[in-house]
């Protein structure tokens, strides 16, 4: 340590020599161990003497994984030199947070298309919850990353969700409620009469059944929750939701099974459309509902009959999607 810090704390010389890091993260590494003077663990406040011999051990810091490309793989449904359309999984965190710096989709994005490292947000532009299955679509471009952005804004990307939820909904509905944090519990959301951000989900019944009915949902904003925290408010939480579900098992015994065996809320991103960015056309996808969704939707209608439009899910398609329209737009 030069001489001219003989007197000063060992943590204000430290900021001043070392001006990339802040003074907090150095307090904190030298309260923790990872600096050394003298080859011995000093304190903060301890003043300097001069000539001291400084090492430094900087502690693994597990959100530098969030950038890190990885072999996972990803189900690409669709894609050219501008998008792509993936079907993803439950269990597949979006993109890297607290819990969840490695794994994620952004992950498995860097490895498959590395030029997407040059993409803000590696070309994520909207999410799915960790346990939501179903369609999203990637920017593969900057030309694709600000128009889809900006069509997200504009409310002209098209999202249709299927849902499970408890009792005995209206036909069909628009909820108009504002999300934001929960004050009480700050990993959940939850609707707002103050404050919030706005958010609207247009739902419609496709199948009512005993003290369950299948649903079809429509945003018109994307919030984080949104679904799960809307219908939660109306009084019809989705099944099997570990957040804002109940654990109501007075169903049929198949019935319980199936949500037993679910471990996620019953929620699919079915159908995807968009302007594409570089042709101007709308193009269109669609996706089946994910096996276990199918189990509960078999075990509900055990002695029920159901409709092509009940489904609408293509059930003998080779194919769990497909390209359902592409066409210009008007």
């Amino acid at each position: 340590m030069p001489n001219n810090y003989i007197g000063t704390r060992t943590d204000v010389a430290l900021a001043e020599i070392i001006a990339d890091l802040s003074r907090n993260k150095l307090t904190n590494w030298l309260k923790e161990g990872h600096i050394l003077i003298n080859q011995q663990i000093a304190r903060p406040k301890d003043k300097l003497t001069g000539g001291e011999q400084i090492e430094i051990n900087p502690p693994f810091d597990e959100t530098m994984l969030a950038f890190v490309p990885e072999n996972l793989p990803i189900q690409v449904i669709y894609e050219d030199e501008h998008v792509i359309v993936i079907n993803k999984p439950a269990g597949l965190t979006v993109h890297p947070g607290a819990g969840n710096w490695s794994g994620t989709l952004l992950n498995a994005l860097l490895y498959h298309y590395p030029e997407v490292a040059n993409i803000p947000r590696a070309g994520i532009v909207h999410r799915l919850d960790k346990d939501t299955t179903g369609l999203m679509v990637v920017a593969r471009s900057l030309l694709a990353q600000i128009s889809l952005v900006q069509q997200l804004q504009d409310r002209s990307v098209s999202r249709l969700y299927r849902a499970f939820v408890e009792g005995y909904p209206f036909k069909e509905g628009i909820i108009n409620k504002k999300i934001g944090r929960d004050p009480h519990n700050r990993i959940k959301m939850t609707t707002l009469e103050h404050g919030g951000r706005e958010a609207i989900t247009r739902y419609r019944v496709l199948k009512q059944f005993k003290k369950i009915a299948y649903i079809e949902c429509k945003l018109e904003t994307g919030r984080t929750h949104q679904i799960r925290v809307h219908m939660k408010d109306k009084g019809f939480p989705l099944i099997a939701d570990p957040m804002y579900g109940t654990k109501k098992i007075n169903y049929e015994p198949e019935v319980v099974d199936a949500i037993e065996q679910l471990q996620r809320q019953a929620l699919h991103a079915i159908k995807l459309s968009f302007i594409h960015p570089a042709t101007g056309q709308v193009i269109g996808f669609k996706s089946r509902l994910p096996e276990d969704l199918r189990n509960l939707l078999s075990a509900l209608s055990f002695n029920e009959s159901l409709t092509q439009e009940d489904l609408e899910d293509d059930e003998d398609a080779d194919s769990n999607w497909e390209i359902i329209y592409a066409y210009d737009q008007d």
